[in-house]
This record gives structure tokens, C-alpha cells and sequence, in this order.
């Protein structure tokens, strides 16, 4: 069942996004989703060195670069402002220095430690991007839209430091962070939880959210650094991408609020 979720939800990233951004919350849930992908293609990158989910971790790292560099054109495209337009200027320079990394013919654990600090700069950009388009839209459900959409970084962010730990790259660091994205998801949840626009289909994903929760959260407790198996790596693997998949959908629902 695992397994089966995961392949649906990384169709749902692929090929669920629009072609073209059609209004403010839809650029807030596109710009939140590049801060997602900078933490999934580091974490697929992680499980390339590790060996661990190989296919579906190549699979995501080819999808996740291919959506980041779609949408950056779209967002700047879209861009409401010079300040905006300026934002993604500079995300797609840190961006490239990123990519360079990402698509090295070998991933290896010396350049695993390069990639999970590129991807902080990315990270950084991509959240001043939606920040600086929610603030642009007048609409209540943008708030919602960019807390939504950050659940789907910190389900990344959360792997990714898991396999980070297990490569032994700042371990203590690693664990900190992982530690803190975990308390932030928390958080978001219960806020999304007691929203007061949110509607039966949002409320019914949500709950679909907590439940899958649950898994990801127990694989991330068994955090064992270098001992940590090849089995317990692909359970949060897999159980992380069938978070994002959920919480993917709940943004969108979001996003298609016209309050």
C-alpha cells in the first residue's frame, strides 16, 4: 500500500500543476511548492548516495528539477512587481549553482554535504518569492495557501535531514533541524485544522493528513544516524512523499478559495 501511494502522489506532483499561473493564490502555491522542491530533490540526491530507493529517487530528483525550473519562468512571468521579478532574478542564480550540484554524474557523500547547503539558499529565495506574493494578494485564503504549502517543504525538509543524519553530515545540526521542522508541521496542522473557511473536502484531506502523519512521524523517530537501515530510509522515503502528495492536494484546494 506504501509503495502504491508513493507512485500516485509523485504522478499528482508531476502532472498536477497548472500550465500557467491564473491568479494570485495560484502563484502563492506555485511559489511555496519551489521551496518543497528544493528540499526533495536534496533528498532524493540523498538517497542516490545511499542507495536507497534508487529508481524512484532518480525519478523524483528528474521531476523535481524539471517542475523547479518550469515554474520559475512561470513566477517571474507573472510577476506583479519589479521588487517580485528581482526576487526570482536571484533565485534562478542560486538556482543554477544548486543544479550544478544536483546533476553530477555520480552522487557521492562528499558532495551530499554541498548540496544540503545549496539547498538553504534556494529554500530562503523561494520563501521570500511567496511571501512577497501573498503579501500582493488581498485575499484571505493566500495566508492559508502559503501555510498549506510550507507543510509540503517541511514533509521534505524532515527526510531529508533524516537521510542527512544517516550520512553522517552535521549530525547534530541535522537532527536539530529535523527536530524543528517536526514542532513547525505540528504546529501548521493544528492551524489548518481550525481554519474557519476551510470546507468538507479540505477537512476530509486533512484528516487523510493526520493518518499519514502518524507513518512518517514513526519512521522519523527511529532516527538511528550511521546505523540507521536501508529499510527504515525507505519507509521515511516513501512515507514522506505520501505526505506531500496530501498535502499537495489540500494547497490546491486552497489556492481555489475565492475568499
Amino acid at each position: 500500500m506504501k509503495r502504491r501511494l508513493f507512485v500516485a502522489s509523485t504522478a499528482l506532483i508531476g502532472l498536477g500543476a497548472r500550465a500557467q499561473v491564473s491568479d494570485l493564490n495560484d502563484a502563492i502555491n506555485k511559489a511555496g511548492r519551489q521551496r518543497m522542491l528544493s528540499q526533495r530533490a536534496s533528498k532524493a540526491y540523498l538517497a542516490l548516495v545511499h542507495k536507497v530507493e534508487a529508481r524512484n529517487a532518480q525519478q523524483v530528483l528528474d521531476q523535481s528539477i524539471a517542475l523547479f525550473e518550469r515554474q520559475l519562468v512561470e513566477l517571474k512571468s507573472f510577476a506583479p512587481s519589479a521588487a517580485i521579478r528581482g526576487t526570482y532574478d536571484t533565485l534562478g542564480a542560486a538556482w543554477s549553482d544548486f543544479k550544478k550540484e544536483l546533476t553530477s554524474p555520480t552522487p557521492s557523500k562528499a558532495d551530499a554535504a554541498k548540496v544540503v547547503k545549496l539547498d538553504g539558499a534556494v529554500l530562503a529565495l523561494a520563501h521570500q518569492g511567496t511571501v512577497q506574493y501573498e503579501a500582493a494578494s488581498d485575499k484571505s485564503a493566500g495566508k492559508l495557501v502559503n501555510i498549506a504549502g510550507r507543510q509540503r517543504m517541511l514533509s521534505q525538509r524532515m527526510a531529508k535531514f533524516y537521510l542527512a543524519s544517516a550520512l553522517q553530515i552535521d549530525p547534530a545540526g541535522s537532527a536539530a533541524e529535523l527536530a524543528k521542522a517536526r514542532s513547525e508541521f505540528v504546529a501548521a496542522l493544528e492551524i489548518l485544522r481550525s481554519a474557519p473557511g476551510d470546507t468538507t473536502q479540505i477537512k476530509e484531506e486533512l484528516v487523510l493528513a493526520d493518518a499519514q502523519w502518524v507513518f512518517f512521524s514513526n519512521g522519523l523517530q527511529r532516527l538511528e544516524g550511521a546505523s540507521a537501515s536501508p529499510k527504515l530510509m525507505s519507509d521515511v522515503f516513501i512515507t514522506s512523499e505520501n505526505l506531500l502528495g496530501i498535502m499537495d492536494r489540500i494547497t490546491t484546494l486552497y489556492s481555489n478559495l475565492k475568499t
